[in-house]
């Protein structure tokens, strides 16, 4: 019988995988399980990180999805708000308690600024980033049409060839636009060097920040030469937080692998040559999956295939285990080696996806287990929100 009244008339395996108080052992498959105490590690040791290195860490909300993951990572990091990508995402963060949210990315469509507009009405500061002129004007009619303020960050391509302008004069001339027209406010820069996150070398990645470091320093440094300071000057990913940390540019990182961890995110080097998922940062997230067939010796069929997961990034790792191998997926399978015979059917298995984003957004629930019960389940609340 459900005990819970938060999910009175949810069946466990078809509205929801688990139940708070279930045995891990009972939770449905195939569905994404959070290891809270690893999780509550990762998210203080990055908080900690960022308040010894003097930075705020705003986190990245389009990783998880999940309002009540973003509160864990400001109560327990002491992070200062939210990155979203898409406004919808904003929307669902501020609407969850959020007071400070993002929109890292440009916002072009008229409907669409019109709902940014509306988000401070919701108790939320209300930035996005800006590369062309013409998106000026439009955010500013938005935002004296609602009475509300939506603050701008000027977004510099730093290396990543997407957004953003590219030299310190058309930084500036975009910064004066914004601080001259109505309802809006100039905050700062926005520089992600996305480009670099996952390359293995700690050294590559290296070189390639320094070139966005000296290409920011430059624009920061003009804007400041002409009286227009810079509240937020934001990067900084998991695979290089450590170089705009300490660049002396940067103020805000923008953090959000590092929480839950992944395979791909997960072979790439430190400093001493070893992989982050092995020292710096530990497993947090996994698909947990059933065996459902064992019909050929040597190969486990399991239940999650490309419907519980994204692939893009590579195939998911099976956690713990060097016996078996998952090495193929289709829509609802996946095949795991088993050379030796020692997987039975509905034994579990834990996988490490290769790209976390976009694999929780194929999700409804996250499971938090502790010591091999189940804790919470939380809702992947932007799930689905790309608009």
């Amino acid at each position: 019988m459900n005990t819970h009244p938060k999910f009175d008339g949810l069946e466990v395996g078809y509205d929801i995988p688990a139940l708070p108080g279930m045995a891990e052992g009972d939770i449905q498959t195939p569905c994404l399980v959070l290891d809270l105490d690893a999780l509550e590690r990762n998210i203080k040791k990055m908080g900690d990180y960022a308040k010894a290195h003097g930075m705020r860490h705003r986190v990245h909300g389009k990783m998880h999805k999940s309002v009540d993951v973003a509160l864990l990572q400001e109560r327990l990091g002491g992070s200062v708000g939210v990155c979203c990508q898409k406004v919808s995402e904003a929307e669902v963060f501020a609407r969850g308690g959020i007071k400070d949210v993002l929109v890292s990315n440009q916002v072009r469509d008229l409907a669409k600024i019109d709902r940014l507009a509306r988000i401070p009405k919701l108790g939320a500061r209300t930035i996005c980033c800006v590369d062309m002129m013409d998106n000026v004007a439009d955010l500013s009619a938005a935002a004296v049409k609602h009475g509300t303020t939506i603050e701008c960050l000027v977004e510099i391509d730093c290396g990543a060839g997407r957004c953003g302008v590219k030299t310190t004069p058309e930084v500036v001339a975009l910064a004066k636009a914004i601080d001259a027209a109505p309802g809006l406010k100039f905050a700062g820069i926005q520089a992600y060097q996305g480009a670099m996150q996952h390359m293995d070398s700690y050294d590559d990645r290296k070189a390639k920040i320094a070139l966005a470091v000296a290409q920011v320093k430059d624009a920061v440094d003009t804007l400041k030469a002409d009286g227009i300071a810079c509240d937020i000057v934001g990067g900084g990913g998991t695979g290089s937080y450590y170089f705009e940390s300490t660049s002396g540019v940067y103020n805000e990182l923008q953090c959000g692998s590092y929480a839950f961890m992944d395979a791909d995110y997960g072979r790439i080097l430190d400093k001493d040559g070893k992989r982050i998922d092995q020292g710096e940062w530990e497993n947090a997230l996994f698909i947990l999956t059933s065996v459902m067939s064992h019909a050929k010796a040597d190969k486990a069929i399991v239940d999650a295939g490309l419907k519980a997961q994204s692939v893009d990034s590579g195939l998911p790792v099976i956690y713990g285990r060097t016996d078996v191998k998952y090495v193929k997926c289709s829509d609802e399978h996946g095949v795991v080696e088993d050379p030796q015979g020692v997987l039975k059917v509905n034994d579990k298995l834990k996988l490490v996806p290769g790209h976390c984003d976009p694999t929780c957004n194929v999700h409804d629930w996250y499971v938090g287990v502790r010591n091999g019960v189940v804790e919470v389940v939380w809702p992947v609340s932007a799930r689905g929100k790309a608009y």
